[in-house]
């Protein structure tokens, strides 16, 4: 009987920092072997020998204390005092003889790209707070367990790490012996697996404050606007006779229109992370509204679907907690700034708007290439705050902007697009609410009744285009992006220098 090959190493999880380790290599795996130990426990004591030590070994260990360099050739004596041994030099005979001294010494051993001589593997990791998870394939293929980690680390929402505290605190608590503890614990992680409800249910109510701000300030916004409209156009005294008189201020095939648009628009920005600034300002210049007021329309608008939009994503467990702290404050600051300049110098925003679209441009050229090519995830996004800052002014400033400028760019470093597009969009919620304070305190008044076809449009749109934002292939996602942002991009160029030419 055929008996199918099964993996028989045994899972456990050392506390590496109360071992010593000592590494034989000083090459691109002796660095990898390092990374990987550092990654996990910081604080290890390792001894690192190789007859040449690159210099990114060397950066490393000056911010490690517990690190120790010795650039000779290695020594027999070097394996006495270390509990572990790793050896990563592209030399198989060398690496048997170093494996062979250090099992002579009852050291347990791990020798890279050379599984006979291993005593144990090193696994692919998935981290979240507390909660960690080790891969292995049985040294067959490390490419399929980093694979596996990428899936693992997108699907295992950061929250999990605040379930275990919260369990942890409850297990303290409950009285009882031994198996009645297992059995009140069973109870409540059950609901964790079941199919009708996600982890972000389970937290407490003060994991959820990001949604309830969004809509405590969707509230607030609304009433400030009603308050206006009422103070502006229906006075007090004669309130029954203006009642009457609010249909005479409705443009209907106005209305029909900006519904449309704004459903459009928000169609892309929710399923996108881009568009509608864009989409919506091209829209009102081409029904001809004065330039100097596009902007505060299009986000006073944006502050109602863009906050269903974030409410839905985070609903919907697309958010990346800590790509959205970073881009929340920069661009809240670039858009208050962005708005200022706006309403004292909105003549300018022509030029603004040149260079913006050529960078756009090449994103979308870039974003079109990614999706053809292999895929890759080492690139990482530096200064997204700055990003934030400057896709916030030029948000409020030129009239659209931010989910060009700050979606593509996030997602041209190959990020996953369901978390670049759901925390842009959340971001977006409190960029434009409060671009959109400082148009409202600056400006006399906001014409209502322009703006409610965006408004809801904007709102139908929001919660559909979050769900379809979670089905879409990562390659179509890339393709659509790409060709939005090159199309809209152009008809901005063209905008722009057919303003200055005139």
């Amino acid at each position: 009987m055929l008996v199918q090959e099964t993996n028989k190493l045994f899972p456990i999880f050392l506390k590496l920092e109360q071992l010593s380790i000592l590494i034989v290599g000083g090459g691109n795996v002796g660095l990898e072997k390092l990374t990987a130990v550092l990654n996990n426990s910081p604080l290890t004591k390792i001894k690192l020998v190789a007859t040449s030590i690159n210099e990114s070994i060397k950066a490393l260990a000056a911010e490690y204390p517990t690190i120790e360099l010795f650039e000779r050739p290695f020594e027999s004596t070097d394996v006495d005092g270390a509990d572990i041994v790793i050896i990563g030099i592209n030399d198989k005979t060398k690496s048997a003889e170093i494996s062979e001294v250090a099992k002579g010494k009852n050291k347990l051993v791990n020798v890279a790209d050379t599984p006979d001589l291993c005593d144990f593997y090193l696994s692919s990791v998935v981290q979240k707070g507390n909660v960690k998870i080790a891969i292995s394939t049985n040294g067959k293929s490390p490419t399929v367990a980093k694979r596996l980690k990428e899936v693992l680390n997108e699907a295992i929402p950061a929250e999990i790490n605040n379930v275990a505290d919260n369990l942890s605190i409850i297990r303290n608590n409950i009285n009882g012996d031994f198996s009645e503890k297992v059995r009140q614990l069973n109870d409540l992680t059950r609901v964790l697996v079941s199919k009708q409800m996600t982890l972000e249910e389970q937290n407490k109510p003060g994991q959820k404050r990001w949604q309830k701000i969004v809509k405590y300030c969707l509230f607030a916004f609304f009433f400030m606007i009603i308050g206006h409209t009422i103070l502006s156009y229906v006075p007090v005294q004669r309130l029954v006779d203006s009642i009457k008189t609010i249909p005479n201020y409705i443009d209907t095939k106005m209305f029909l229109m900006m519904l449309l648009c704004g459903f459009l628009a928000q169609m892309s920005d929710g399923s996108l992370g881009m568009g509608y600034g864009t989409i919506s300002t091209t829209f009102l210049l081409a029904v001809g509204v004065n330039p100097a007021i596009v902007s505060s329309r299009v986000h006073a608008a944006r502050v109602f679907s863009s906050g269903v939009s974030g409410y839905s994503h985070h609903r919907f467990g697309n958010i990346n907690k800590k790509l959205f702290k970073a881009l929340v404050i920069p661009g809240i600051v670039g858009a208050v700034l962005g708005a200022t300049m706006a309403y004292f110098g909105q003549k300018y925003a022509t030029y603004v708007r040149l260079p913006l679209s050529v960078y756009t441009i090449y994103l979308g050229y870039y974003i079109l290439r990614k999706a053809f090519s292999k895929p890759s995830y080492e690139a990482k996004v530096k200064r997204a705050g700055w990003l934030a800052a400057v896709g916030g002014f030029m948000d409020a400033f030129a009239g659209g902007g931010w989910g060009t400028l700050v979606t593509s760019t996030l997602m041209s470093k190959r990020r996953s697009p369901r978390y670049v597009i759901g925390s842009v969009c959340l971001a977006e919620f409190f960029v434009v609410f409060m671009s959109s304070v400082v148009f409202f305190i600056l400006l006399e008044s906001l014409p209502l009744w322009d703006i409610a076809g965006l408004i809801i449009g904007g709102l139908i749109a929001a919660p559909i285009a979050a769900r379809l934002v979670g089905k879409l292939p990562i390659k179509t996602m890339f393709i659509l992006v790409g060709t939005l942002v090159i199309l809209t991009s152009c008809n901005t160029l063209w905008k722009a220098i057919m303003n200055l030419i005139a």
